[in-house]
């Protein structure tokens, strides 16, 4: 067993020539031990002993020092015969730590084979030398005469030490702007989290700061990448200086350090809360907008700061970093040249979001989506005319979802064309099994949403006649949705799409018309048949008959695209009608039809057909 440590320096004097009489017993027995005549391995041994280049000493089991060759004098700066009677321990400091201690003393009383461990010694003039020491029983057959004792070796390896400090700087330090690098910061991070958890002295708490220069690489594109590095190294002097200032009257300054590219981190061990990283990070901003400049080259930069303190604690390295990542992402986001504090909630939606994003597809494999109806009553008859039907996420994590919880992804990453296809042939087949459940009214319509993408990335002409035929469900019975957006200015594959959907006798709908562009114009051309009133239109209808009217202009204009639209052979539905009063009004400028709570919310396909039965 073997054991390993380094220590604190340890000054090492030339000892006092008085010794107790356990110092003069033990001379009186080294000089016996040189004198017997019958020792002539000894005396092979004692030439070999003196003349050795490296240092040594036999240190008896009282650990006092028998003899010490001069190479171990020299070491020490000690007169040749000088170390006779020392303590041993007390030479190289052993007693510094406990774990050495107790294998010398093993060592001393022949349970422990050998002990190795390296020092950090003191020289009498002043400078500083490391030592590997090792410990081992004295070597036979030359022990005989020495009654256990055990022989210490003593290796200067100051230089060893130095070539490997050196080389250490190098490999923690980036070659561009002398900071430390990407290693040398996680080995710090994982330092300054462990002493956060552990030491009680500590504040317990942990702060980053981490930034990226906004357009460098525009930088290094257009003026080489010679000028990118003095602008790298200019704006870690600035980064450095600010460091220094946030550590003025504190214990140590925040670890500045390069992690890549341009790419840095302001690390504060031991942070005192938020107030002290938003003060970091806007002084670090101010700092870095000053100009620069570059050999007469003046440069002008900006930086995105993504900013995270919390409790060391429960903290990991990745956590922090990925938290850091994040919290960078939005402050560039968000408009760059600016510091974003890490926000939770934010970050649990940002979780939610890839976390739906990445199931999105196995969950249409695996049934997890429903549909709800939402009924669509003509406002002259009050009848029930179709229903529109609205897509759920049955969730097994965060419950049901409705569609402004996953649309948007799932047109980000494609899904909506295997998702929009479910929903179309399920809603088909309900339609078509309304119309058999019922055959003595007429039959209801259903409306499904489409996805600009749907139309663009599918063969959606193809999809519905398959269908319809598949379902049975005549083309006149189903109603297509798009968004006024996604329409307006449509050309090429997009308006063919279109008017092939209108030729085989499906209805085309505008969707929430009156948020985007608003030009009628665009409706001449195309095969459209309903128009669907955005709800804020109707919203401003909710006054009571002798009320003064909350914005009147709504009323008119309203009325002017119902009337611009009966003209052009449209149908128009007004959505989100919760009252009465709102109907009547809609009513009283010619809409036709009307969907909201006023009638019903999204129910599930059951609901409906009690609603069909009532109205049989």
């Amino acid at each position: 067993m073997n054991g390993t440590s380094e220590g604190p320096a340890s000054t090492v004097t030339a000892p006092d020539r008085t010794r107790d009489d356990v110092t003069e017993r033990r001379r009186t027995d080294a000089s016996d031990y040189r004198d017997a005549p019958d020792h002539r391995d000894a005396s092979d041994y004692r030439g070999a002993f003196a003349a050795a280049p490296l240092a040594l000493a036999v240190v008896d089991t009282d650990g006092l020092v028998i003899s010490a060759n001069d190479a171990l004098a020299a070491l020490f700066g000690a007169a040749p015969g000088a170390l006779t009677g020392c303590v041993a321990a007390d030479l190289i400091d052993l007693a510094s730590d406990a774990r050495t201690w107790h294998a010398y003393r093993e060592v001393l009383r022949g349970r422990q084979a050998k002990l190795r461990c390296t020092r950090r010694l003191k020289h009498p003039d002043g400078h500083s030398l490391w030592v590997q020491i090792t410990v081992s029983p004295m070597p036979e057959p030359v022990d005989r005469g020495t009654g256990g004792a055990v022989l210490l070796a003593a290796s200067d390896i100051s230089a060893r030490r130095e070539l490997q400090a050196r080389l250490r700087h190098v490999q923690m330090h980036d070659p561009v702007t002398r900071l430390p690098n990407r290693n040398l910061f996680f080995e710090r991070l994982a330092t300054a989290l462990e002493a956060g958890t552990y030491d009680d002295t500590s504040t317990g708490r942990i702060g980053l700061c981490y930034l990226d220069l906004d357009g460098f690489k525009a930088v290094n594109d257009t003026l080489g990448h010679r000028v990118g590095d003095r602008l790298l190294s200019a704006v870690a002097e600035r980064l450095t200086r600010c460091a220094d200032r946030a550590g003025y009257g504190r214990a140590s300054a925040p670890l500045v350090a390069r992690l890549g590219g341009d790419e840095f981190a302001l690390l504060v061990e031991d942070s005192t809360g938020t107030d002290q990283l938003a003060e970091l990070a806007d002084t670090t901003l101010k700092a870095l907008q000053e100009p620069f400049d570059l050999s007469g080259q003046r440069l002008s930069v900006s930086a995105s700061i993504g900013v995270v303190e919390r409790r060391a604690a429960g903290t990991t390295t990745t956590g922090l970093m990925q938290a850091a990542d994040t919290t960078l992402y939005w402050a560039k986001t968000d408009g760059k040249a600016r510091w974003t504090l890490f926000d939770p909630e934010r970050n649990a939606h940002r979780v939610t979001r890839q976390a739906l994003s990445s199931s999105l597809r196995p969950a249409v494999e695996r049934g997890e989506f429903v549909l709800e109806y939402q009924p669509l009553v003509g406002l002259d008859d009050e009848g029930l005319h179709g229903v529109e039907a609205l897509v759920r996420w049955q969730h097994p994590q965060f419950g049901l979802l409705t569609p402004n919880r996953f649309i948007g992804l799932a047109e980000e990453d494609g899904s909506i064309v295997q998702l929009g296809r479910w929903v179309l042939r399920s809603s088909c087949l309900q339609a078509r099994r309304w119309q058999l459940e019922h055959p003595e009214r007429e039959p209801v319509f259903v409306s499904v949403n489409v996805a600009v993408r749907q139309v663009w990335d599918s063969d959606l002409v193809a999809d519905v006649a398959e269908i319809l035929a598949e379902t049975g469900l005549p083309a006149r019975l189903l109603q297509l949705e798009l968004t006024e957006s996604a329409v307006m200015g449509s050309a090429g594959r997009p308006l063919q799409a279109l008017q092939a959907l209108s030729d085989m006798g499906v209805r085309i709908a505008i969707d929430d018309f009156g948020t985007g562009y608003s030009n009628l114009a665009y409706l001449s051309r195309l095969p459209v048949s309903v128009l669907k009133l955005d709800g804020s239109f109707v919203r401003g209808f909710q006054y009571e008959e002798g009320e003064e009217r909350t914005n009147p202009a709504d009323e008119v204009i309203v009325e002017a695209m119902i009337q611009l639209a009966h003209r052009l052979g449209l149908t128009v539905t007004a959505e989100c009608v919760e009252t009465a009063a709102q109907a009547t009004r809609l009513r009283r400028i010619g809409c036709d039809t009307g969907q909201g709570w006023l009638y019903s919310r999204p129910v599930a396909a059951d609901r409906i057909s009690l609603l069909l039965e009532g109205a049989a």
